[in-house]
């Protein structure tokens, strides 16, 4: 178990059975939304200290009509109105709706074991930290989601990031979705509300700049599932790359240097590119990069298909350079709309303090 941060906040004691509330943000989830509520449901912990928040941002299927059901069923349930239509938004509707000392977040696309949340409350309760989760375990439906499986939990996927591995236990800068103590909200801010992506990671950055932490744990167990085509991935991958260059311009630094390798990466293949166009000497350079990243693709594809599927292998040689290519293209587009829209920025507001 690694040490935790210095200047770690100073919090009065969790109680051993506080009351949680669930936030599940939600759009267009009618494939996932009742199997996400009967998970929160069906939580060992007790009943009477649990609330749960769906928070939908105006779905045009039957993600409605199903939460509606649930609700008139169990009173637990309460469904809000997102207007704002994105995540960041949705949870601090809930957030500001809930009285539970303990907020936990569930998002629709996931499965989360019986002892979710009493896992979080117990590790809350054990390390002192502000928020506390599992690593985010992905899980399939169709071949797809299988090898875009393995290449998620493969360091060429994911660039070493700790809250990917489902075997670490300490002091990270992110975890999956996440149960929050009340104060985290009072003290870091409630999350960007003009936030797309990275919002989770734009927050727990600011918890730990305030002196908070943030603690993965192997007890804490969910599993989502990923992007289902390619084209999904792509967008998905952009969008995030796009929210780490807002992360960087609104809080001037990152965490570390481990997001911004694939930026760095495409940057310098443009920068090889263009210069090998009047200069000849540049092109076995560039020649020579290009070979070094397919071969390193095509080892890590093999290595990961021969693991699992090796029907899995040609997808998987597209999918690595896709991750990569998209978020360093996002990253680029995140700076110049950063730039542009840097007088329209606001910080995002506190949780009074009860």
């Amino acid at each position: 178990m690694s040490a935790p941060p210095r200047g770690r906040l100073r919090l009065r004691p969790l109680a051993e059975r506080p009351r949680c509330s669930i936030i599940i943000p939600c759009y267009n989830e009618e494939g996932f939304i009742e199997d996400v509520l009967r998970a929160a449901l069906q939580q060992r912990y007790p009943p009477d200290l649990l609330e749960i928040f769906v928070v939908d941002g105006g779905s045009t299927d039957r993600t409605r009509e199903i939460v509606a059901r649930v609700a008139a069923a169990d009173f637990r349930v309460t469904l809000l109105h997102n207007p704002g239509r994105v995540q960041a938004a949705a949870m601090n509707l809930g957030i500001r709706r809930s009285r539970g000392q303990v907020i936990v977040r569930m998002d629709a696309h996931a499965d989360y074991a019986d002892d979710y949340v009493a896992a979080s409350v117990a590790v809350l309760r054990r390390t002192g930290a502000l928020n506390a989760g599992g690593a985010a375990r992905p899980r399939y439906r169709n071949g797809f989601q299988r090898a875009l499986c393995a290449a998620l939990s493969s360091p060429l996927g994911v660039g070493g990031s700790a809250y990917r591995d489902p075997s670490r236990e300490g002091f990270v800068e992110s975890v999956f979705n996440g149960a929050f103590r009340r104060e985290a909200f009072e003290i870091a801010g409630l999350y960007d509300p003009a936030a797309i992506t990275n919002e989770d990671a734009e927050l727990n950055q600011r918890i730990i700049e305030a002196g908070g932490a943030v603690y993965l744990s192997r007890e804490i167990v969910a599993y989502y599932y990923p992007r289902a085509s390619l084209a999904a991935l792509a967008r998905q991958y952009f969008a995030y790359g796009m929210g780490r260059a807002r992360t960087l311009l609104c809080r001037r630094r990152l965490l570390s240097l481990r997001p911004m390798v694939p930026f760095l990466a495409v940057t310098a293949f443009a920068l090889l590119a263009l210069a090998s166009v009047g200069l000849a000497s540049i092109r076995p350079v560039l020649a020579g990069a290009s070979l070094a990243y397919a071969a390193l693709v095509i080892a890590e594809s093999l290595r990961l298909s021969r693991r699992a599927s090796v029907a899995d292998f040609p997808l998987l040689c597209a999918l690595f350079p896709t991750m990569h290519a998209a978020h360093g293209l996002g990253f680029w587009a995140g700076l110049l709309r950063g730039a542009r829209d840097r007088a329209r920025r606001r910080e995002a507001g506190r949780l009074p303090v009860r």
